[in-house]
């Protein structure tokens, strides 16, 4: 039941991929040079033709680099790689150049061809939604945006409280969201975590009576148990299930997304780059900067970055093979497993996100992706994926109603 526009795994080819870096570098410095300016368009229109057509004419920097596949989560169409911006208020990997800047980004995201992009109110809290929403208010019926519930925010000071799932919190989560994202109606929405004190039933009625008034349009649950999954579903049917997922962290492989495809729902990735360990550029002498929250998880201390080497190295050889580099052969890996999965790269850098979406051009032959999965599947990742208390908040099943 799910449509793929473009298939990521054919024959293998590398065109376009000689001139990427050099390409993204101008652009990064083209595009960015006024900070906030609204971003150039990728493609002008020419005098029409005689048949009343307009043609259309390549930027000579980033026309190379437009991603043109859509994928479906669901009945939902989204370009075939989206945006995260869980780093752009700046308080999670480090600072940000500005703020401007990031709507600047997000903007060029959609000249590029993006149409899918994950928010939170959790992340800064609120102020991603604010830049999405700033920075999307004058495409909002070109895009998808999707956010997420589920936090009890202290909406003065930004105070976490644990968990809340309890209906008429949603809905004031979700009105809240409304006014940040300047919209009237949230494409995707979330829950962020499943409740403990909450069954999955009474959150799904209130997302089905939110859908009823026109706010949401789809829902979906992140890093959900199985079980939950099916009984959220059962209730209003799901569009897609977010959980991370990349050639560092394969845990959904083994069930979440066998249950994703009886039940033809999409599947998004988060930290599809392994929060940037799969791009090549952390090693064991990496040393996180104050305020990166990268050091609280386990597989990113020492020993374990060490340990996981093996891993980017086997990315470095894949990429050289490829023309390519190796955060878009971890992306291309990702998005040919199934044609319903769509990965959502956080960057706050304009060479990064071109990067990103260069990964549609790398694909891989049949024989060609039986190799790389069964060398994946040698290696062995030292180190938890997230921090304990972090850990324990997934795979967690509601309480029966």
């Amino acid at each position: 039941m799910h449509e793929q526009d473009s298939t990521p795994n054919g024959d293998s080819t590398d065109h376009g991929r000689r001139g990427f870096l050099s390409a993204a570098a101008l652009a990064a410095t083209s595009l960015m040079a006024v900070s906030g300016a609204a971003a150039p368009q990728a493609y002008a229109a020419s005098p029409t033709t005689g048949s009343g057509a307009p043609t259309r004419r390549r930027n000579q920097v980033t026309g190379a680099i437009t991603q043109t596949g859509h994928r479906r989560l669901g009945s939902l169409k989204v370009s075939g790689i989206g945006l995260g911006t869980q780093t752009m208020p700046g308080n999670l990997y480090g600072p940000v150049t500005s703020r401007k800047d990031m709507v600047t980004l997000i903007r060029t995201a959609v000249d590029q061809g993006v149409t899918f992009f994950d928010t939170a109110e959790a992340y800064g809290p609120f102020e991603s939604e604010r830049i999405v929403g700033d920075a999307l208010r004058p495409f909002r019926d070109k895009v998808v945006i999707a956010t997420k519930f589920g936090w009890d925010i202290n909406p003065d000071t930004g105070a976490r409280n644990g968990l809340n799932s309890r209906p008429e919190h949603i809905r004031r989560a979700v009105d809240g969201m409304l006014k940040r994202l300047r919209t009237d109606h949230i494409d995707l929405l979330y829950q962020h975590r499943v409740d403990p004190e909450v069954p999955i039933e009474d959150v799904a009625d209130t997302v089905k009576d939110l859908i009823s008034q026109g706010k949401v349009l789809h829902w979906g649950l992140s890093e959900p148990g199985l079980r939950t999954v099916r009984r959220a579903h059962a209730v209003q049917p799901l569009t897609a299930i977010q959980n991370e997922y990349s050639t560092l962290w394969r845990g959904p492989e083994e069930n979440v997304l066998p249950l994703c495809e009886e039940l033809g729902i999409g599947f998004v990735c988060w930290a599809p780059l392994g929060m940037g360990f799969t791009t090549g550029t952390m090693s064991p002498y990496t040393r996180f900067t104050t305020g990166d929250r990268r050091t609280a998880f386990p597989r990113n201390s020492q020993d374990n970055l060490a340990a996981n080497m093996p891993l980017v190295q086997l990315l470095q050889d894949w990429a050289v093979r490829k023309g390519a580099t190796p955060a878009q052969i971890d992306l291309a890996w990702l998005m040919a497993q199934k044609p319903w999965i769509v990965p959502i790269p956080s960057t706050t850098r304009l060479s990064h996100l071109l990067e990103n979406i260069g990964a549609e051009e790398v694909r891989f032959s049949p024989d060609e992706l039986q190799e790389l999965d069964a060398a994946v599947a040698r290696i062995t990742i030292h180190g938890d994926r997230l921090p304990p208390e972090a850990l324990a908040m997934t795979g967690v099943e509601a309480p029966t109603r």
